[in-house]
């Protein structure tokens, strides 16, 4: 009973950490903009299930992709132990799932050998990390903050696989000390068993407590980690998916308010709903972070910081200062940092800093061809050249701010109707002396 009490209390404790966090992540949503209205449910379930639960994109890393696959599919099967061990210690069961029958057996089966699977694959990428230079995970944006964070959250993975799998050996000899039946089915834990031979059930009996403990609370610790990680993708990359733009790649969103003044130039009899007298001037595109949209935040808090994007862009491969990577680190930095005040001050609350040129560069945004192939490589579908164009429409729109080159194609536009600097008039003088033959029949 002692057990449950104190139990319970960590679980209340738990949910209230990680409720403190969930309410200031809903407020920093709550300053940003809107996206797009969230549609065709069936069409985002089943790219839900292709991307996120299939990990098709992840899949194209001939090594390491399986390797990250097996370890997502591994969480996903342990997660129903995870579950049961939290009916077991708030009601003092024992295994209460295994009243499912056959289905536990198959479960529980999986677990056991995802444990080892998982286990294996943390200490290669531990490996790679410690003792190979893999280039994608170096950058500019790559503090030594970024690769600590990394490799805590990969070691209190190996602590948990490692926990898991000694809570199994221990409760396997339990039972086979004590010719009871065991609740599930242990491939793995039964061969392990048999290098720890014991005698009396004492000794397991202690380190299945043991075991049982530091797992479920690394797991509720973990949990509240999450949230001030980059591992923060496990919980965010399956919604991030769901939610993700279900327009083609190509296809970038267009500004309601300037989509709106060229259909009323186009037809001036074109009815609008007029914006409310004491409605605040909307901004042309994004400056700092209360300018984006909830989904350009979204994709930022559920950035792996895994580096394809840029190691796939064109820009960064030919020695340009963009990192699709660093667009998204930055937004999710620069919301934490300014977030707090504009939540606390209101709106109108200014730090005199802002997300472009503080923490984006012009350079970084111009530098960008909106090739989409960061969009198209990234396995949770972030969509990098939205956000980027978005901080380049405030800065022409705005502030006026663009290449030389681009300013000038622009007036050659608004004064001759076309990107070149010739005259209308002008515009057929090259064909003046060429012998044109037309065939009329």
């Amino acid at each position: 009973m002692i057990k449950q009490y104190i139990f319970a209390l960590t679980v209340i404790v738990t949910l209230g950490i990680f409720a403190y966090t969930l309410n200031r992540l809903i407020r920093f949503f709550l300053l940003t903009k809107p996206a797009f209205p969230v549609r065709n449910i069936g069409k985002r379930f089943g790219v839900m299930m292709n991307i996120a639960f299939g990990q098709t994109r992840i899949m194209r890393k001939p090594l390491m992709g399986p390797l990250h696959a097996l370890v997502f599919w591994g969480f996903c099967v342990i997660l129903f132990g995870f579950i049961e061990m939290i009916i077991d210690g708030l009601f003092g069961t024992d295994h209460f799932l295994q009243v499912l029958g056959g289905f536990y057996d198959v479960v529980i089966a999986s677990g056991d050998i995802f444990a080892l699977i998982v286990g294996l694959a943390i200490i290669v990428f531990l490996s790679r990390r410690l003792f190979m230079h893999v280039r994608r995970f170096e950058g500019i944006e790559m503090k030594a903050v970024s690769h600590m964070d990394a490799k805590i959250a990969l070691l209190l993975i190996l602590y948990l696989m490692i926990s898991l799998q000694g809570m199994n050996i221990a409760y396997y000899n339990i039972k086979v000390i004590n010719h009871e039946s065991l609740a599930g089915v242990y491939p793995v834990s039964r061969f392990l068993a048999g290098f720890f031979p014991v005698s009396s059930s004492s000794a397991p009996s202690f380190w299945y407590e043991f075991f049982w403990w530091s797992h479920i609370l690394m797991i509720f610790a973990f949990i509240n980690i999450l949230p001030y990680s980059k591992h923060f993708h496990v919980i965010m990359s399956v919604p991030n998916v769901f939610l993700s733009r279900l327009d083609p790649l190509g296809k970038l969103p267009n500004m309601d308010q300037v989509t709106r003044e060229v259909k009323l130039m186009m037809n001036p009899d074109t009815v609008f709903a007029a914006p409310a007298a004491d409605a605040p001037m909307e901004r042309f595109g994004v400056k700092d972070a209360e300018d984006i949209s909830w989904k350009n935040y979204l994709d930022s808090l559920s950035c792996t910081e895994c580096g394809r994007c840029t190691a796939v862009c064109p820009a960064s491969l030919t020695g340009k200062k963009l990192s699709p990577r660093k667009i998204m680190m930055d937004a999710r930095a620069r919301m934490k940092e300014k977030g707090p005040g504009l939540v606390k001050n209101g709106s109108s609350w200014s730090d005199d800093k802002s997300l472009v040129r503080d923490y984006i560069s012009e350079e970084e945004l111009w530098a960008c061809t909106t090739c989409n192939a960061c969009a198209r490589e990234c396995p949770i579908s972030i969509n990098h050249p939205v956000l980027i164009i978005d901080m380049r429409r405030y800065l022409v729109m705005e502030e006026g701010s663009a290449p030389g080159l681009l300013k000038a194609t622009f007036n050659n536009i608004e004064n001759n109707g076309a990107p070149w600097q010739y005259s209308p008039e002008d515009r057929l003088q090259w064909a003046k002396d060429l012998e044109i033959r037309v065939n009329l029949n």
